[in-house]
């Protein structure tokens, strides 16, 4: 028999699942203009509702007729000056991709990241440019980082290229990344110890081996001798890489999260 309690129990319910649906589109819109000039007008936003709240608890009547007003006309304001970011947040959702914009953009995020790193190599490693980049994974790198110039820039293909320019300030040491920043140059990398690593290989390889010895970064090597492209990861070398290769490589390790060696077990490996 329906009981009055049940009714109370399923409008709590409902009540929750609204609280809940409106909290998550909220904070998806929050995502879409975040990064974006709309933040800042969103702020602007937040001011003037306080100030409203404000004035009218205190009894300040003109300002709060004032902010009345602005509020009142405040969603055609909002319609006209977020209209850029309103049609993006559109299309994504009749694309399906509004739901799931953490993922696309932790993707968008790290293929940025990839592309900037392969062109870079592929133009360093053609005009035979030294270069050492370490892309931080789980195990933090902030002991390395402390070593060298802090530059929390975003990353770019022309960026690396130029900070590995020779005979400059910043070309000398390693580049570490996070996500798609480069954090700092000129970094001192611990060096392998390892008498497995062939004798023709210089500082750079021996550097790229030491911190995939004792993290569980990926570091990407371009030789000033040959021009060849390596990688290490887990304590292994990977020497004279192709484009596609270190495309692919980088792909696996930070779109799939994937940390099986044996994704890294291909015929250019090479230890010694």
């Amino acid at each position: 028999m329906f009981s009055w309690a049940h009714f109370n129990i399923l409008n709590y319910l409902t009540d929750i699942i609204d609280i809940l649906v409106v909290t998550y589109v909220v904070y998806k819109l929050i995502m879409v203009i975040r990064g974006t000039k709309a933040v800042q007008l969103a702020k602007g936003i937040l001011v003037i509702i306080v100030v409203w709240f404000l004035s009218s608890f205190f009894g300040l009547r003109t300002l709060e007729w004032i902010t009345n007003k602005a509020i009142t006309w405040g969603l055609l304001a909002i319609i006209i000056i977020f209209q850029p970011e309103l049609r993006r947040a559109l299309e994504q959702l009749g694309r399906g991709r509004f739901f799931s914009r953490g993922v696309v953009a932790e993707e968008e995020k790290h293929n940025h990241t990839i592309d900037g790193i392969v062109k870079a190599s592929s133009y360093m490693a053609k005009r035979r440019i030294g270069a050492l980049m370490s892309i931080e994974r789980k195990t933090g790198l902030n002991d390395y980082i402390e070593t060298g110039i802090p530059l929390n820039a975003h990353l770019t293909s022309q960026l690396l290229i130029n900070v590995f320019i020779p005979n400059t300030p910043l070309h000398d040491g390693a580049v570490i990344i996070r996500e798609n920043e480069l954090i700092a140059a000129a970094c001192y990398l611990p060096l392998s110890e390892s008498p497995f690593i062939s004798k023709e290989l210089g500082t750079r390889h021996r550097a790229a081996m030491g911190v995939s010895e004792v993290t569980d970064s990926v570091t990407v090597v371009v030789s000033e001798e040959t021009g060849g492209i390596s990688v290490t990861k887990n304590g292994e070398l990977f020497r004279d890489i192709t484009e596609d290769r270190l495309r692919e490589l980088l792909s696996q390790e930070l779109n799939s999260g994937v940390n099986s060696s044996s994704l890294w077990n291909w015929r250019g490996k090479h230890n010694g």
